[in-house]
């Protein structure tokens, strides 16, 4: 490569960059996600649309896990363990019996129902079978769900890929022959605690090196953080266990460590996922070749789809969540919300660069079944979430900077007054806050005003509260506790 391929490489790629970020807009007015919005660009300046040539699926494979290492950073170092803690265990249940059962269900529908061969049919459904961390964290984010249903969706998608890679390059190198099932599953097992505890581990040791040395400049913590969760997958997968859960691990550990410039930290973290998904969506875009779609690849994308969603997605959660405490309506909405994105078409990528017969066919199919599944589910979430009751009207958080120069660390906590609320008319004093709370500002009919201890919450009112992070959790249940019932709640 010359300099004048690399001045047309740097043009094309930023012009593709721009597109897919003012995609994100025309995404948000859609209510789709905007992996899609990328995904049609790749289609667009392929060799389909204005012809840019593309077929190297060894190069596609390994940009792709690269891709999804920083997205599960992302994922990792964004979520907080006080939201996902709780709803953790379903999390790893769906990540991993879940995934065997939804493995087995959908490999024997492909093989008895849609007459694939066993090799074919058992891809086909370890393939589909994990759910999206890109798609998921991009979505589910934009609705309020409570933390008890986010949590889960989250953890599971952050750690469902480890076992399924597992199984997919077995098949597709023609290993799993030489293992019973039980030999395989152990391994499987093996990898997965392996890995996480290598993740955790790395995790610890970054944020503990972070908190004794003083970076020169505010900008090295987050590419610290990056680096250190990379690490952890680097490591994991040189002793062959899983990276992926490593990398995810990690990055939770060290997302919610008491360090310096969080809020940069994940704002940093939140657009090197972005411009991870980008790149991702783009090359399967490239990669793909829709002239090479037949009638028979979408008709088997919509009924595989369907025995997935609608046969073994809901006996995978109800097997899962068996002795744990979840409403049926609950159940629905995991359900629904288990939104497949890249990581489908990543797997299908295995198989296509190891040459397995029929496997142009399963990618064609993977692809086709993302596009029309996710178009179907993701409009939908926000209707479901409400007839489900899993949204919250919990106050939303935004984080503030912690200064390194001494142990100052707050919340900035934005909650809003809904119909119903029991908040309405309480006075500022009688909220009866934890110490060191203050409510800095209230924002009513589209104006601000410093509130008195006299000042009583009106309806559709906006509060501005900053917190110490120590009390923060005991802040927000004084304020679902008022809202709930009332102003003597726990006098």
């Amino acid at each position: 490569m010359n300099s004048e391929d690399l001045d047309t490489y740097l043009l094309i790629g930023s012009g593709v960059l721009v597109l897919a970020i003012l995609a994100v807009r025309v995404s948000m007015t859609a209510g789709l996600p905007s992996l899609l919005f990328y995904l049609g660009i790749g289609l667009a300046i392929g060799s389909s649309g204005l012809g840019i040539q593309f077929a190297n699926a060894d190069l596609a494979l390994a940009l792709g896990l690269a891709a999804l290492v920083l997205i599960l950073a992302e994922g990792g170092v964004t979520t907080k363990w006080d939201n996902v803690r709780t709803s953790m265990r379903l999390g790893l249940l769906l990540a991993t019996i879940g995934v065997t059962v939804s493995v087995v269900i959908v490999a024997l529908g492909a093989h008895y129902i849609l007459g694939l061969d066993w090799q074919l049919a058992v891809l086909l459904a370890a393939v589909t079978s994990p759910t999206d961390a890109a798609a998921v964290f991009s979505v589910l984010r934009a609705v309020p769900l409570k933390y008890r249903i986010s949590g889960v969706l989250e953890s599971e998608s952050g750690l469902n890929d480890a076992p399924i890679v597992v199984l997919v390059v077995a098949i597709s190198a023609g290993e799993l022959a030489d293992k019973s099932p039980a030999e395989f599953l152990l391994l499987i097992l093996f990898e997965l605690i392996a890995g996480a505890a290598i993740g955790f581990g790395i995790g610890r040791i970054g944020a503990l090196m972070l908190r004794l040395v003083a970076l020169p400049a505010s900008g090295l913590y987050p590419i610290a953080i990056l680096a250190f969760s990379v690490l952890a997958y680097g490591a994991a997968a040189s002793l062959h266990t899983s990276g992926f859960a490593a990398v995810y691990l990690a990055a939770l550990v060290l997302g919610n460590a008491d360090l310096p410039h969080r809020a940069a930290t994940r704002s940093f973290a939140e657009g090197i996922g972005s411009l991870a998904q980008i790149g991702l969506f783009v090359m399967l875009g490239l990669l793909a070749n829709p002239g090479e779609i037949r009638g028979w690849h979408v008709w088997t994308a919509i009924a595989m789809g369907a025995i997935l969603t609608f046969v073994a997605r809901p006996l995978s959660i109800l097997v899962s969540s068996i002795g744990q405490k979840y409403r049926t309506e609950e159940k629905v909405f995991i359900a629904w919300a288990g939104l497949r994105g890249a990581v489908p078409i990543i797997l299908a990528t295995i198989p296509l660069a190891a040459g397995v017969k029929g496997s142009r066919d399963l990618f064609n199919i993977v692809l086709v079944f993302v596009i029309i599944y996710t178009v179907i589910q993701a409009p939908t979430l926000g209707w479901l979430a409400r007839r489900t009751n899993v949204l919250t009207d919990a106050a939303r958080d935004v984080e503030v900077e912690a200064a390194p120069l001494e142990n100052i660390s707050a919340d900035l906590l934005q909650i809003h007054i809904p119909s119903g609320s029991k908040l309405v008319g309480v006075e500022i004093s009688e909220l009866r806050l934890p110490k060191g709370v203050s409510i800095s500002l209230v924002v009513r009919n589209g104006e601000t005003l410093v509130p008195h201890h006299t000042t009583r919450i009106q309806l559709n009112d906006d509060l501005l509260i900053v917190s110490p992070r120590a009390v923060r959790e005991a802040t927000e249940q004084r304020l679902r506790d008022v809202g709930r019932k009332g102003r003597l709640a726990g006098w």
